[in-house]
């Protein structure tokens, strides 16, 4: 069974920085592309960014262009979330997702295909 377990969240004031990871187990993490979404209070979830197996392919959600970036370890088993200039407006959990299958590329996790297995989630609190 997949699980992700995702770490790196809390209280932070804008304009400071987090660094999430989400650890994977349960299957070949080296196959998959990987993917951050996040979910406001009262809001839908919202997708932050995607990373093909590689790590050469990556996708940004319009939030997350020119301030987060995503990375991959795929020795570790890990993917990282570098979140720079944060804003109250990111105030959320964070959840990472893994897709079902191989083919699933970081556009298509993007767009919320494919995804089989999520996490439980990090909270990041942006104080203004």
């Amino acid at each position: 069974q997949v699980q992700l377990v995702e770490s790196g969240g809390g209280l932070v004031q804008a304009g400071g920085s987090l660094r999430l990871t989400c650890a994977a187990s349960g299957r070949t993490f080296s196959d998959y592309t990987m993917g951050w979404f996040r979910q406001a209070p009262g809001k839908e979830r919202e997708f932050v960014a995607s990373i093909d197996w590689s790590g050469g392919h990556i996708y940004l959600g319009v939030s997350a262009r020119g301030r987060f970036a995503i990375s991959r370890d795929n020795a570790k088993n890990t993917v990282s979330l570098q979140m720079n200039n944060l804003k109250a407006e990111d105030t959320a959990v964070y959840i990472c997702a893994a897709p079902s299958t191989p083919v699933a590329g970081p556009e298509d996790v993007g767009g919320f295909m494919y995804l089989e297995f999520w996490g439980q989630g990090t909270l990041v609190n942006v104080s203004s």
